[in-house]
C-alpha cells in the first residue's frame, strides 16, 4: 500500500524555516480545547514556561540557626542585632500578669548606642541555670567596642542593705563577644540564659573607708578626669573600668531597666585572691583519665575527677576585705567547655577536626577570651572577687531602733508610715513583687531563681525558654536555694 502523504504546510510569513526539523514533522497540528468544552474530572494542564527548563530547580532555604549553636560557636552569623532582635520578637510574652520592662526595640536602640563605640558602657545581667554549675547570674560589662568582662554570681544581686549575706562572691570568667547581651537560649548541655537585667553602667570613684561619711544626696557621680587641666576631655567610662580593674577595686553604678535608682556596687579583688588566680591560671588544664568502666564509676585505684565547676568558693559578708565567711558554694562559671563542644560534645569528629578544636581551645585558654571577643582588660579566669551593696551611695542611712543598727530610707520610711496610716497589704505588695508584676524593683528585693525571674526584654521565665527552643531533655541541678535573709 502506498503512504499517504500529507499535504505540505504553506511556510509562515516573516519566518525563517528551521533545516533541521523533518518536512513531515511539519504538518502536524495542535487542536486547543475551548475551556467550556473541558471536561471537568480533568486537571487543568500545568503551564511551562519556555525559560522554566533552562533555569535550574530552586533549592529549599537551609534553617535558620538556633541561637544555643550560635552562642556556643558551633555557627557563625553575620548580623547578630537583626537575628536576636527577630528572635526576641517572636518569643514576647503579653500577659496581664508580665510588665515588660524594656520593649526589643529599645534594646535594640541601646544595643546600637554602644556596640563599636569606644564610649560604650552597656551591661547586662544573664540568669544562666547551668545543669552543672547551677544557677547563677552572669554580669557582663563593655570593656571595648565588640567584649565584655564576666562575673558570675552564685545568689544573684543583694538588694537587702539589711541582710546576713551582704556580699556575694563573683567569679571572674571568660571575656564574652559583645553580641552575648542580646541572648535568651536554652539547650540541654548549657541549660538555661534570659536577658535578668540590661542598661548602662557608670564607674565612680573610690571612697576611702577613713573618709567621713557624706550625704547620698550631694554624691558626684561622675569620676574625675585624669588630668587637672580643665580642658581635658574626660575618661570614657571602658578606660575608667580598666583603671579600677587594675586596682581591683571597682565602684560601680548600674543604670538598668529593673534595678532601683540608683543602684551602686562594690566589687574588690584581694591580693591573696589576685595572686591564687594568677597562679592557677598558668597551671595545665586537666585532662580525664581513661580506662573507666562502661557504668561510669572508675576503676580499682583511680581517682574520680570532680568538674572543675563544682570546687568550693568562700562568699565574704560584711564591708571591709578583711572580712570572710566561708560558705561551700558551686563554681559559677558556666562556661569551663569548649564553646566547639557545647553545642555537641558527644558528636564524632575527624582526627584533624578534634586538634583544630584542640588548638582553639588552647587560644582561649591562654587569652581568656572567646572567639571574636579581645581581652583588652587582663582577665584573668576564676579569679574569686567579692560584690556588695555600696548602702549609702543607694541613699541608706545607719540608724539605731531599740538597740539594733538598721539600714534605711528616709523616702521607705515615710511611705512605710503611710503604708500603715492607710491599712495598705505591705504583704500582698511583696508577693506580687516576688511574682515579677511589679514594673520596677524597689528595696529591698530578692532573686529568687528560675521559677520565679523573668526576662525583663521577652516577661519569659527558663521553663518557657526551654519549651521556646524545643528542649526537653535539660536536667536542672538541684539545691539552688535563693537568699532571703
Amino acid at each position: 500500500m502506498a503512504s499517504q502523504r500529507h499535504p505540505k504546510r504553506p511556510p509562515s510569513p516573516g519566518l525563517i524555516p528551521n533545516p533541521l526539523v523533518k518536512k513531515r514533522n511539519l504538518a502536524w497540528t495542535i487542536a486547543i480545547q475551548p475551556p467550556d468544552e473541558q471536561d471537568p474530572d480533568e486537571a487543568p494542564p500545568q503551564q511551562v514556561r519556555l525559560n522554566d527548563a533552562a533555569q535550574p530547580a530552586k533549592t529549599p532555604q537551609p534553617p535558620l540557626p538556633s541561637t544555643a549553636a550560635i552562642e556556643s560557636g558551633a555557627t557563625t552569623i553575620a548580623d547578630h542585632l537583626d537575628h536576636f532582635t527577630a528572635d526576641l520578637s517572636s518569643h514576647v510574652l503579653f500577659s496581664p500578669a508580665v510588665h515588660h520592662q524594656l520593649s526589643v526595640s529599645a534594646l535594640s536602640s541601646l544595643y546600637e548606642a554602644n556596640e563599636g563605640s569606644p564610649n560604650g558602657a552597656h551591661f547586662v545581667i544573664h540568669q544562666h541555670d547551668h545543669p552543672v554549675a547551677g544557677t547563677h547570674y552572669d554580669l557582663r560589662l563593655q570593656i571595648n567596642g565588640s567584649s565584655s568582662a564576666s562575673w558570675a554570681i552564685m545568689y544573684g544581686l543583694p538588694g537587702d542593705p539589711n541582710s546576713k549575706r551582704l556580699n556575694r562572691n563573683a567569679t571572674e570568667t571568660r571575656i564574652h563577644s559583645l553580641w552575648n547581651h542580646l541572648i535568651e537560649t536554652a539547650s540541654p548541655h548549657t541549660g538555661t540564659l534570659l536577658i535578668w537585667d540590661t542598661g548602662t553602667y557608670s564607674v565612680l570613684p573610690r571612697r576611702s573607708k577613713h573618709a567621713p561619711s557624706e550625704d547620698p544626696s550631694s554624691q558626684r557621680e561622675d569620676y574625675p578626669s585624669r588630668s587637672s587641666s580643665p580642658d581635658a576631655t574626660p575618661a570614657t567610662q571602658q578606660a575608667l573600668l580598666e583603671e579600677a580593674f587594675r586596682n581591683r577595686k571597682i565602684r560601680l553604678r548600674l543604670h538598668g531597666a529593673k534595678l532601683p535608682d540608683p543602684y551602686v556596687l562594690n566589687l574588690r579583688l584581694t591580693k591573696s585572691e589576685d595572686a591564687s588566680g594568677r597562679a592557677k591560671s598558668l597551671r595545665k588544664p586537666r585532662t580525664r583519665r581513661r580506662g573507666r568502666t562502661s557504668g561510669g564509676t572508675p576503676q580499682r585505684g583511680q581517682k574520680q575527677q570532680q568538674p572543675e565547676t563544682s570546687e568550693s568558693e568562700e562568699d565574704g559578708d560584711g564591708d571591709g576585705d578583711d572580712v570572710r565567711e566561708s560558705v561551700r558554694e558551686g563554681d559559677a562559671d558556666a562556661h569551663l567547655a569548649p564553646p566547639a563542644e557545647e553545642a555537641d560534645p558527644a558528636a564524632d569528629v575527624s582526627a584533624l577536626e578534634r586538634e583544630l578544636r584542640e588548638l582553639e581551645d588552647e587560644h582561649v585558654r591562654r587569652s581568656n577570651a572567646y572567639p571574636g571577643a579581645h581581652n583588652s582588660i587582663g582577665s584573668i579566669h576564676q579569679r574569686k572577687w567579692y560584690l556588695s551593696l555600696d548602702r549609702r551611695a543607694c541613699g541608706f542611712t545607719k540608724r539605731r531602733h531599740g538597740g539594733k543598727i538598721i539600714w534605711e530610707r528616709d523616702d521607705d520610711t515615710e511611705r512605710s508610715t503611710e503604708r500603715k496610716q492607710g491599712g495598705e497589704d505591705v504583704a500582698g505588695d511583696m508577693e506580687a513583687k516576688a511574682r515579677g508584676e511589679s514594673a520596677c524593683l524597689a528595696f529591698p528585693f530578692y532573686v529568687r531563681g528560675p521559677e520565679y525571674e523573668r526576662s525583663v526584654v521577652t516577661g519569659r521565665r527558663g521553663e518557657e525558654i526551654l519549651k521556646d527552643e524545643g528542649v526537653t531533655n535539660f536536667i536542672p541541678r538541684k539545691g539552688w536555694t535563693p537568699v532571703l535573709n
